[in-house]
């Protein structure tokens, strides 16, 4: 793989990324409590992943309307900056590059993160879902999602501000750009869709008033700090939490049509990953292609070779690795030079914890160093059996 297009670099908006194998954004519920601030922890935990072409944050919520998670971070305090502050200068003084993800989950959220007990929604509709909440016992739990208050016209107005103050506070905090999620069931993707959004107003109903919320979160951060620093994830073919709309494709692509207009620097899709997981068709990949002239970011479940194949094809031009990257600091390293990959040991470590699951995976260098270690003390242990 030494050769491969992985390992070439390529500029993104405001920056040139070092190759194209990026850190996908990954829930990890690791902030302090009960400020939902990004620790020293976690500035350790991005700073040792810093080898890739970048990174992008786990999800971070634009206030605390948009939490849906528990100890999930935020980026609307002034604590909460502070936080991202050290994660930023960590990743930047270890040669990264890093982009904040702002969240808002809508529908996808729990009574408890919430004074009147309501998640917003573009409608009153159940995401028939579930989240990870930890309760008074201090454990997490899955649990049911309530059904939702419908957000009115001013209720949209005062988020799209919040998406607004939150890029702000991103670029405050030393973050090279900003990512909009909107895919995965979460709020933009919901006024995407018809399933999720019955609205009879000017947010609702045909493809170009379901888009009118997420142009204008786009155009309201665009303007705060620079169409060419935000990106938006978007997730097409995923229809999970009551997500299935047959217009979804053309919505997307439409979206797209819109988004090169504005000058944003990137599109990330994010793919299924499990079995039987609908298939990204060719053509979709053409067409946004085609409507978009900005990076092209895919997640899904790829190796060095798919991933590298898939940029080959001209068709994207950044490969996001989420687990691989989670148990295997150095994925760039191991990748460029045929290297085992780590597995994830306890998949109970995911999500809340501290350092076991978090930042102790080792790195192969690291790795070698332990097993040679472990070799020397059974050898001398052994010398000394014989001596004795």
């Amino acid at each position: 793989m030494k050769n491969s297009i992985l390992f070439n670099a390529k500029k993104l908006g405001t920056f040139e990324a070092k190759n194209r194998i990026v850190l996908a954004p990954m829930t990890r519920s690791r902030t302090a409590q009960p400020s939902d601030t990004p620790t020293d922890l976690m500035a350790k935990y991005y700073a040792q992943r810093s080898s890739a072409g970048f990174i992008i944050t786990e999800a971070t919520q634009i206030s605390s309307q948009g939490k849906g998670y528990s100890f999930t971070p935020g980026i609307f305090t002034t604590e909460q900056v502070a936080g991202w502050k050290k994660v930023t200068q960590a990743v930047h003084q270890t040669g990264g590059r890093i982009i904040s993800q702002l969240w808002h989950v809508g529908r996808m959220s729990h009574a408890s993160f919430h004074a009147d007990g309501l998640p917003v929604a573009p409608s009153a509709i159940s995401p028939d879902a579930q989240v990870w909440v930890v309760g008074e016992d201090g454990v997490g739990r899955m649990v049911d999602c309530p059904t939702p208050r419908e957000l009115s016209k001013q209720d949209i107005k005062d988020i799209i501000q919040d998406y607004r103050r939150a890029a702000r506070n991103a670029i405050e905090a030393g973050f090279d750009g900003i990512e909009i999620h909107g895919g995965n069931g979460y709020l933009i993707d919901q006024f995407l869709r018809r399933s999720s959004n019955k609205r009879d107003d000017e947010y609702g109903g045909s493809i170009t008033n379901r888009l009118r919320f997420v142009m204008e979160v786009i155009e309201a951060v665009s303007d705060e700090i620079g169409a060419n620093k935000v990106g938006i994830r978007l997730a097409p073919f995923i229809t999970q939490r009551g997500m299935h709309d047959i217009e979804a494709i053309d919505a997307i692509l439409l979206a797209s049509k819109n988004f090169n207009d504005l000058g944003l620097a990137y599109i990330h899709l994010s793919e299924a990953d499990w079995d039987d997981a609908p298939v990204v068709s060719v053509e979709f990949r053409h067409a946004l292609r085609e409507n978009f002239n900005g990076g092209i970011i895919v997640a899904g479940n790829y190796t060095a070779k798919t991933g590298a194949e898939l940029i080959d094809s001209g068709l994207v031009d950044f490969i996001a690795y989420g687990r691989k990257f989670l148990a295997n600091p150095d994925l760039p390293y191991r990748f460029k030079h045929d290297l085992p990959l780590n597995e994830i040991t306890d998949p109970s470590t995911l999500f809340g914890g501290g350092t076991r699951g978090y930042t102790d995976y080792p790195s192969y260098s690291d790795q070698i160093s332990i097993e040679e270690n472990n070799d020397c003390t059974k050898n001398t242990s052994g010398n000394i059996a014989i001596t004795t």
